[in-house]
């Protein structure tokens, strides 16, 4: 009786288990949502459930003056562009494995008020300044430095780096930096839609520091 009594719980608790990951919006038609870490917490990944919400923050924007709030291309150099799944793919097995690194490249004040969940943040501006602080970014990146002086990127980290949108040339000038330092770009991924592509499908942000 005891017995029967564990199955029955156990299949109980199976079933909501499973109703819960049945989603009326999942990411795609076999990903309900997942887990990631972000500053030491665990975040759960999915679209917002509701059908009737809409952006109402500086994201549902169409017009800004440019420069510098021109539109970007859709490639950079030879660097491959990509798009929400593939972030999603490479968040669930490159960052998870700590193989790759998710680059939010605002700045630090955009990146603390809302952001991709176990992104980072390397301010683009980071790039374009002197060379000591921008060679020990690429350390922390990876890169080694030889006995005659020479940079050793055979071991850095595959990166994706996105910024707000297809209208911020943050990733754009950070790209473009990285790779005249000698960055490999098969290990760079360009996620051009940025923020607001994440946030136009319902997709979890975290927010670092709220607005007091």
């Amino acid at each position: 009786m005891f017995n029967a009594k564990k199955i029955i719980i156990s299949t109980l608790l199976t079933t909501l288990s499973l109703s819960a990951n049945n989603l009326d919006v999942p990411i795609t038609e076999n990903l309900s949502s997942f887990t990631t870490i972000d500053s030491g917490h665990k975040i759960e990944i999915k679209r917002i459930q509701d059908f009737n919400n809409r952006l109402v923050d500086d994201f549902t924007k169409t017009s800004r003056e440019c420069p510098p709030f021109c539109i970007q291309p859709t490639q950079i150099m030879d660097v491959k562009t990509i798009a929400e799944l593939e972030v999603i793919n490479f968040i669930q097995k490159k960052v998870k494995n700590n193989q790759g690194l998710l680059i939010d490249t605002r700045l630090k004040s955009w990146f603390e008020l809302e952001t991709i969940p176990s992104a980072i943040n390397i301010p683009f501006t980071v790039m374009e300044s002197e060379e000591v602080t921008s060679n020990k970014v690429l350390k922390i990146l990876g890169m080694k430095t030889k006995s005659n002086g020479s940079k050793d990127f055979s071991n850095t980290k595959e990166l994706i780096l996105f910024s707000n949108g297809p209208w911020s040339a943050q990733t754009t000038r950070f790209i473009k930096k990285i790779l005249q330092k000698g960055y490999p770009q098969e290990k760079i991924l360009f996620y051009r839609d940025g923020l607001q592509g994440w946030k136009l499908l319902g997709l979890t942000t975290v927010i670092h520091k709220e607005i007091k």
